[in-house]
């Protein structure tokens, strides 16, 4: 801040202080701001009201939803600007617990699995840990420091020097007290204030553990009257006390346990309630315009009554000196030390790569990408971020406090589903975190239709470019005879088995924030047993084509879906080429047409290049739109028979339903394909989903009469699937109820209900 403006803003404040009557100078006013969730968007409206009407605002307490309100007024915004933040994606991000695309660390994420649940286990105990909490609070934390860290350190962390004198409350539940805040961390009082139970992780303060202030002082006029003693309180509460338990029903008991009532009244005299009338979810923040209207609304049919009692006025003028004032003093965020709390010596050299800080001056937004990569790490349990301005150095320290991740994870789920091809799942890993990271996995499938092992070892280091170094080995069965039913009798093929075992070596790094490139070789031995002929008897044996092949991989990878399944956000994209040579072996059966002792032996050698993408847009409102595409081009020479060359080609499998049936007419080595996906959102987690795609093959595969294989004649037809779905997303997993169609089918049409995902592990060729 330049002489000059410190000049002009100090005299400004002084001419406009002395121009004012001692009498009117003298009246000062305190706003109290209640807690209630959603709801408390309201005082929004209210803070637009009254500064409408040049209300002054000398003093400010709230709770919960009222003190983060609040606090952004007491720091220099205006109500507009605050208004703008909660509409923002940024605010609605924060209340669903969702990290921002735009520092989304992707590298860092698990490959998915079927997995419904995870259990955390300690050393010396089999224990499980129920979660404490149903978002992530990684955002909020940090913005709200962002928000407030320059501020509090302009008040020199007094809460009484801030732009607008300010205290918040929070809950002590072991002391079963009321804690105020009068000092100290301003965006820790807040985010402690706001631990809603169950919805919002609780913060350790100063040794004790903080819940929402709601739980014992939902409206905190009391620490206004005992604290500042103002002329005349308006108070804006969204919320009353709870009405008695129900006996049916739990939730009311555990609240009545949990909260104690409030005083919603003002203990002076001189005072008015504003009550702003709002219907929405208690964490819908969806539309958030109405909240804000009600609270202008209720404040504006209050106007007459204050303005009768409050004399004193504030200009426009007056109040954006004071605020541009207060904001030129905030020191602007450069950190310099970095304090890490929670991890042994090693693991804090581990935190300190992943920051990439070397004991020298981080901006913000250096620190703010290293965070988030931090955060993203499934060795880390949770990360806390505290900014406090150092006046010797004039710089920020930024004190972080992490849980490492216990060390042995257990992760169940599967699926069920109308057609036999539900599954159950299993899985255990085992973290460790030093001067590397590493994690150690296994997992099982089992059910009709899909059975396998995978064990991996996944080893991360925090060099200056990141990278991890992957072993697998991967045992899977997969049996396509049980995995259709009388809705797809015409689809189901005659008898068709396949296992596949191989071990796997990747390495890879990161590009950017959302991708990584991969590359790695592999060796896999894959059999398949089929019939190439509907008729047959038990006594007949099936064909078997064994394939022992050597294969070396690379691709680049972008993922920023939201989900693992039903994606609706975000996008994905992957290109990867792929060098396949080895050794095909076949024995036919006694159903084919060869004679049944020759023995059939051939070398390929091939290249593969395959991209898959999606991307979803209209991030916002209900419907939304997204495309796929899909194409490969492949090299490979035919196999021995018209099975054998179908099982080894490309298959476009765009559908979960689609992923569990041998769709012929969807394999070969040269394809382009496409479709449109439509989106829309009944209620938050129930929405119906529309999904057509064009599948474009170059050259079909074509079955001769001696059972072997042949190409068709180039772009001679294109074949189209359909699918219509109702998805409910659960806490758990996805529920799904489609139709699906395929042209070209005796039967085109199935019906697919399913509960849990329908995903299954890597496979050898993919």
């Amino acid at each position: 801040m330049t002489f000059f403006k410190k000049t002009f803003y100090l005299f400004l404040l002084t001419v406009l202080q002395f121009s004012l009557p001692s009498t009117l100078k003298a009246q000062k006013v305190g706003l109290v701001l209640s807690g209630g969730a959603a709801s408390g968007i309201a005082h929004i409206g209210v803070l637009k009201a009254l500064e409408a009407n040049h209300v002054p605002i000398d003093y400010i307490t709230g709770t919960s939803m009222g003190a983060l309100i609040g606090s952004l007024y007491a720091i220099g915004y205006s109500p507009e600007q605050i208004e703008e933040m909660v509409k923002s994606e940024q605010f609605k991000n924060w209340s669903e617990g969702i990290v921002d695309q735009k520092f989304a660390y992707y590298f860092k994420r698990d490959d998915n699995n079927a997995s419904w649940i995870s259990f955390k286990l300690s050393d010396s105990s089999l224990t499980s840990l129920l979660p404490t909490n149903l978002i992530s609070p990684i955002a909020m934390d940090f913005g709200t420091m962002e928000l407030a860290g320059g501020a509090a350190a302009a008040a020199n962390y007094n809460f009484d020097s801030l732009f607008i004198p300010f205290r918040c409350v929070a809950s002590d539940i072991e002391l079963k007290k009321s804690v105020v805040f009068r000092k100290g961390d301003l965006a820790e009082a807040v985010r402690a204030s706001m631990s809603y139970p169950f919805y919002i992780k609780p913060i350790t303060v100063d040794g004790k553990l903080l819940y929402d202030g709601g739980l014992y002082n939902n409206f905190p006029s009391n620490i206004m009257y005992e604290d500042f003693f103002p002329d005349f309180i308006i108070g804006s509460n969204v919320t009353g006390n709870n009405p008695p338990p129900n006996e049916d029903d739990v939730f009311s008991q555990i609240k009545s346990m949990l909260q104690s009532k409030s005083d919603y009244t003002i203990q002076c005299e001189a005072g008015v309630i504003i009550e702003p009338k709002t219907d929405v979810g208690l964490f819908n923040f969806n539309n958030v315009e109405p909240i804000i209207d009600s609270g202008y609304s209720a404040a504006m049919r209050q106007m007459e009554f204050i303005l009768h009692y409050i004399d004193r006025r504030v200009e426009p003028m007056e109040i954006a000196a004071k605020r541009n004032y207060f904001k030129e003093k905030q020191p602007k965020i450069v950190f310099d030390q970095i304090y890490i709390e929670g991890l042994n010596r090693k693991q804090s050299e581990y935190a300190r790569k992943v920051l990439r800080h070397k004991n020298k001056l981080v901006n913000f937004e250096d620190i703010k990408e290293g965070y988030f990569r931090l955060a993203s790490d499934n060795k880390i349990k949770s990360i806390y971020p505290k900014a406090r301005y150092n006046p010797r150095t004039g710089f920020y320290d930024l004190y972080l406090k992490i849980k490492k991740e216990r060390n042995i994870v257990t992760y169940f789920g599967g699926n069920f589903s109308n057609r036999p091809i539900s599954e159950g799942f299993l899985g255990v890993q085992y973290n460790y975190l030093g001067r590397f990271a590493a994690g150690f996995m296994a997992n099982a499938y089992f059910g009709k239709l899909y059975n396998s092992v995978m064990v991996k070892t996944r080893l991360d280091f925090p060099f200056k470019t990141p990278l991890y170094i992957e072993p697998l080995f991967v045992w899977s069965k997969w049996d396509y005879y049980k995995s259709s039913n009388a809705f797809l009798e015409d689809i189901k093929p005659a008898y068709l088995i396949r296992r596949e075992t191989f071990g796997e070596l990747n390495t890879g790094f990161p590009t950017g924030k959302k991708g990584r490139i991969v590359t790695g070789g592999s060796l896999a031995e894959i059999t398949d047993n089929y019939y190439q002929t509907p008729n047959f008897s038990q006594k007949d044996t099936a064909d078997r084509t064994d394939f022992k092949v050597a294969s070396g991989q690379i691709y680049y990878e972008i993922n920023s879906l939201n989900r693992k399944q039903y994606a609706n956000k975000g996008e994905y994209l992957n290109v990867k080429l792929r060098y396949v040579n080895g050794l095909e072996t076949n024995k036919p059966g006694s159903t084919t047409v060869i004679d049944t002792l020759t023995k059939y032996n051939n070398y390929h050698e091939w290249v593969v290049l395959k991209m898959t993408g999606e991307r979803y847009f209209n991030r916002r409102g209900a419907f939304k739109i997204g495309v796929f595409g899909e194409g490969a081009y492949s090299t490979q020479t035919l196999f021995n028979n018209y099975t054998s060359s179908i099982l080894s080609a490309p298959a476009f499998q765009p559908t979960p339903d689609s992923k569990t049936l041998f769709l012929e007419n969807y394999r070969t080595h040269k394809y382009l394909a496409g479709g449109l996906k439509f989106v829309v959102n009944v209620r938050k987690n129930i929405e119906f989903r529309a999904e057509a795609y064009i599948y474009q093959p170059y050259q079909v595969l074509l079955k001769t009469k001696d059972l072997k294989v042949e190409y068709g004649v180039p772009f001679s037809l294109q074949h189209y699937i359909g699918t219509g779905a109702i998805v409910w997303h659960t806490p758990v997993g996805p529920m799904c109820l489609s139709v699906n169609y395929y042209d070209k089918e005796k039967d085109p049409f199935s019906l697919l209900f399913h509960f849990g995902y329908i995903l299954f592990n890597k496979r050898a060729l993919d």
